[in-house]
């Protein structure tokens, strides 16, 4: 997957902020061509200063300090301001920029089919929302580093017009060839390392978070020991990956340091100028040398950011955009050598040992298994052709593993759709057999659940996400396991709650069960016998 899915992300995250941008890359010129003119007026007015002194009492007098001190002065306030200016600006379209692109990408993520954003844990989406965008601010905040070097070299080869044409040929083909070299050899020596380091802290950080989530069981299981080795190594890696990556840094500014002395000492032997002049043209020249080191050092940076975005790019698969508009809803699903068709209301049990591929079934018709080959249909149209925003028009899923957002109970519930009232929430909880567990809490629906749910049970979470289904209002239910982890009579009361909802709403289920006791609810039934390699 290429990167253009990324950058027009990233341009529209940016229009926004194109005045705030220019006006960073306006104070950032600013402050480099007053750099050049403060070092170098500085050295012509210290020089000046001593031919004077060696010239006597008369040439001391006649010597004008007064303007050089008070322009040396002003440069150095304007310098500073512009500076202070263009970290100011630069900085703020950078945070709002990635704010918006956060928003777009977990948008994306979230509408996404891909395989590689279905499967993401927490810790890899933390790692990418968070590490991964935040190397994408050097995009914004160096983004002044070229009209920089820019104007400071023409504003150096202005001032070597006076030490004579070569001065300015031989400074023109030096400034020049530094950012060539820096960034023929600073890729090498660079992108490799960068790429590691990227690579292993988000395995750090993805591999912390899960580990953090399953702490109870490590603990209780004496895995520490092995979890702080596995995390010792990514550790360790990082650490060699920074090391590689500050040596080819150093080789870079090493580079960058013998350039400008050599800028200095090409403009003091070839000079024609008076001396005053000469050191002025020569501080002048080593200043737009330096004034590359931000382009340069931006090296390491670009090979950071390259590696960010092709991780970044491999979340953003296109969904599918199906043709025509679903209207009957009727499910087309394989049953052994032929088909079953589900008509809108009918109601389907899904039973077959463990690895058969019940879930993959259920999550293949809610479009969240692009890759699976199983022929479902939506009223003649294939799934996997079909848009997730369509899908999701027709079902609702309440999946094996219910994920909750870390908010209150009603936080999570309003995620079914919008305009949902604390009395469609307390109905969808009564169904759920939910409400008692809910009206016993203090805070009841502006309870805290903890993150993914921690302050619940197994069994409230799935209640919860059942409630939540129910509130979306979809034609069809989907349900994994719904009454897994409750007590006999918790889960015959559920059944009843839920038969009478369905038949008043006349909404399909296609239900997942290992449960004889929520069979009665569908008298339909697919048998599935053949273990697949994942699923079910």
């Amino acid at each position: 997957m290429t990167t253009a899915a990324l950058d027009a992300l990233l341009a529209a995250a940016l229009a926004p902020h194109r005045r705030t941008t220019t006006a960073a890359i306006t104070a950032a010129v600013s402050a480099a061509v007053a750099s050049v003119l403060l070092l170098g007026l500085s050295g012509w007015f210290i020089t000046g200063s001593a031919v004077a002194g060696a010239g006597g009492v008369l040439a001391v007098q006649a010597f004008n300090y007064l303007l050089p001190s008070a322009a040396i002065r002003a440069l150095a306030i304007i310098r500073t301001v512009a500076r202070y200016a263009e970290r100011l600006a630069s900085h703020r379209a950078a945070l709002l920029s990635m704010a918006t692109l956060r928003t777009g990408l977990f948008g994306r993520i979230i509408g996404s089919r891909s395989p590689a954003a279905l499967a993401m844990g927490a810790g890899g989406t933390a790692a990418l929302l968070v590490q991964d965008i935040d190397t994408l601010e050097d995009l914004i905040v160096r983004r002044p580093a070229l009209p920089v070097a820019l104007a400071a070299g023409l504003l150096a080869l202005g001032f070597a017009m006076a030490a004579g044409w070569l001065v300015v040929l031989l400074l023109a083909l030096l400034l020049s060839a530094v950012p060539l070299i820096a960034w023929r050899f600073g890729s090498r020596l660079l992108d490799v390392p960068a790429r590691r380091l990227q690579a292993a802290t988000a395995l750090l950080k993805q591999d912390f978070v899960d580990y953090a989530n399953a702490a109870p069981e490590i603990r209780a299981y004496e895995l520490s020991d092995r979890v702080a080795a596995i995390l010792e190594c990514h550790a360790l890696e990082i650490d060699a990956a920074h090391h590689d990556l500050a040596r080819g840094e150093a080789a870079l500014t090493t580079m960058l340091a013998v350039a400008s002395g050599a800028a200095v000492a090409l403009v003091v032997a070839l000079s024609t100028a008076s001396l005053p002049w000469t050191i002025l043209v020569a501080l002048a020249a080593g200043a737009a040398v330096e004034a590359t080191a931000a382009q340069v050092r931006s090296l390491s940076r670009a090979s950071l950011v390259a590696a960010s975005k092709d991780r970044l790019a491999t979340l953003l698969v296109p969904p599918a955009v199906g043709g025509q508009a679903l209207t009957g809803q009727k499910i087309s699903l394989p049953d052994g050598e032929a088909r079953r068709v589900l008509a809108p209301g009918d109601r389907l049990v899904i039973v077959g040992p463990s690895g058969s591929g019940k879930t993959r079934l259920l999550e293949g018709l809610a479009g969240l298994r692009p890759d699976e080959p199983l022929g479902l249909c939506i009223d003649g149209q294939p799934v996997d052709a079909l848009g997730i925003e369509q899908l999701r028009a027709v079902f609702a899923l309440s999946p094996q593993n219910a994920q909750m957002i870390a908010g209150t109970l009603a936080d999570n519930l309003r995620l079914a759709r919008p305009g949902v009232t604390s009395a469609d929430m307390w109905n969808a909880l009564g169904v759920a057999c939910l409400d008692d567990d809910i009206r016993a809490m203090p805070a009841q629906l502006d309870s805290w659940v903890g993150d993914g749910g921690a302050r619940l049970s197994g069994g409230q979470r799935k209640r919860l996400s059942l409630a939540r289904a129910l509130l979306a209002e979809r034609p069809w239910l989907l349900l994994d396991e719904p009454s897994e982890g409750l007590d006999a009579a918790t889960e015959a009361r559920l059944a009843h709650q839920l038969d009478r909802w369905l038949s008043t709403t006349a909404t399909g289920l296609v239900i997942v069960s290992h449960r004889p006791a929520l069979w009665a609810l569908a008298p339909l039934r697919l048998d599935l016998q053949h273990p697949r390699k994942t699923g079910g």
